[in-house]
């Protein structure tokens, strides 16, 4: 039998394509890795071995009958536990949602499920998406953190528990279990991947992000999610048919990047720090050092204003109904929330488009911007999911970023890159991610 684990996601849709192995084989080696390492990952919502068996013998009679196939036809994609599914619980990591499912499967689902892939399961979440932690771990040393709130969807790929997974990201939820768990994470730019169905913090910090294990398998489920939905005004019509292809060719110029240590630098342990310097030296020609710029600073205050101003409006139900459920955290978030003024509020979102508008002029001149991904490696600890201050500036700009496995840190522990790209130039931006990770393999070898 064909070890599934030693392909890339691409390599295993094309074999599966061929014929060269079922989906039935793919999920039975996903179920048994489960059976291995889910007790003490712990990355799983909701996992049915039975379900999935079900859905992937369809898959295999579907391809049989001759009939055209999906880009992911009979792939097995792990699904966050804030996103809809109408046939499994969306339980949204808090017990105030136990057992519930959604009403209908959201657009991200019924994507997944256009281009053949099937729902393996759902993965656990930080408490409504926010910071009070779920049960996982880190798939690296079980006695540290994952990240959050995506702590499932990263670890279940760090693990290879599933081959590819979709998150969300408000704050730092994608790019941060990335690092933390040594796989990538991509949040594509904001407006690209619809909300639709998955729990609302903030409508203009939300994003859906992805992760995989390597930047050409992100490119491959990113271009299946990637659509204008009627039900999320924030989409817009944007052609990522070519994706994977811009992304498999690589820039046509050698790229230039910006690195920012930022103002967080300190707060990054010493051996972190020395690998990233390494990363600078050995890519002197493409990288140049900056500081970032001084409007940066304000950013975090704004996005804090929007964020939990958001949550209070959007979690209320769960605060005036089940307040004693709900962790200290999330208490503290949503009253802070009620308590912002109109102007506040008003004069953080214009900030929003007067910081992209001041900052977009740096793409002119680079490929895109370096940043540490994280502020080291996952920390010790099941309490903390650690903090996202590395990535708070761009998600708040709505631009995308992917966090690349590139370095490791103190331990021997998956240490990760953060690129960042201009706001809807999401194709150049992977095939320079792919660019980079590939340059660096290459390095290491």
């Amino acid at each position: 039998m064909t070890d599934i684990f030693l392909l890339t996601t691409n390599e295993l849709v094309s074999q599966m394509r061929e014929g060269q192995i079922s989906s039935v084989e793919v999920c039975t080696q996903y179920i048994e890795r489960i059976k291995k390492f889910e007790k003490d990952v712990k990355a799983w919502a909701h996992f049915n071995k039975k379900e999935l068996l079900e859905k992937a013998a369809e898959a295999d009679e579907y391809r049989k009958s001759g009939k055209p196939l999906g880009s992911l036809h009979g792939l097995p994609v792990a699904v966050k536990d804030i996103i809809g599914t109408l046939d499994m619980p969306t339980e949204c990591g808090t017990v105030i949602r136990k057992k519930m499912t959604g009403a209908q499967d959201a657009e991200v689902v019924n994507l997944l499920k256009i281009a053949g892939a099937i729902v393996m399961g759902k993965t656990e979440t930080t408490e409504l998406a926010y910071f009070h932690p779920g049960k996982t771990t880190n798939p690296h040393d079980y006695s540290r953190t994952p990240g959050g709130s995506s702590s499932g969807s990263a670890a279940a790929v760090a693990a290879h528990m599933a081959p590819l997974s979709i998150g969300s990201q408000t704050n730092g939820s994608v790019i941060r279990p990335a690092s933390y768990c040594g796989v990538v994470g991509y949040k594509p730019s904001y407006g690209l991947i619809s909300r639709s169905g998955v729990l609302k913090q903030s409508d203009k910090l939300d994003h859906i992000g992805v992760f995989g294990k390597t930047v050409e398998d992100i490119a491959l489920l990113a271009k299946t999610l990637i659509k204008k939905d009627l039900y999320d005004a924030s989409t817009i019509h944007y052609s990522a048919d070519e994706m994977l292809d811009i992304c498999k060719k690589g820039p046509i110029f050698e790229p230039k990047f910006i690195f920012y240590k930022t103002k967080n630098w300190k707060k990054i342990d010493k051996e972190s720090q020395k690998s990233f310097e390494f990363l600078i030296k050995t890519f002197k020609k493409n990288i140049e050092v900056f500081d970032t710029p001084s409007y940066f600073d304000d950013i975090p205050k704004y996005h804090k204003i929007i964020h939990e101003t958001d949550m209070a409006n959007n979690f209320q139900t769960y605060y005036k109904k089940s307040k004693k459920k709900l962790s200290k955290e999330m208490i503290s978030a949503i009253e802070r929330g009620l308590k912002y003024s109109a102007k506040e509020y008003a004069e953080a979102i214009d900030f929003m488009k007067r910081s992209y508008e001041s900052y977009k002029e740096v793409f002119e001149d680079y490929h895109g911007v370096l940043t540490p991904a994280s502020t080291g490696v996952a920390p010790k600890g099941l309490k903390s999911t650690g903090s996202p201050e590395f990535c708070t500036v761009w998600t708040y700009m709505g631009l995308p970023s992917i966090s690349l496995p590139l370095l490791t840190g103190a331990n021997n522990l998956p240490l990760g890159v953060q690129l960042i790209g201009d706001k809807l130039d999401d194709l150049r931006f992977l095939s320079v991610a792919n660019w980079l990770e590939k340059n660096c393999k290459n390095y290491d070898e």
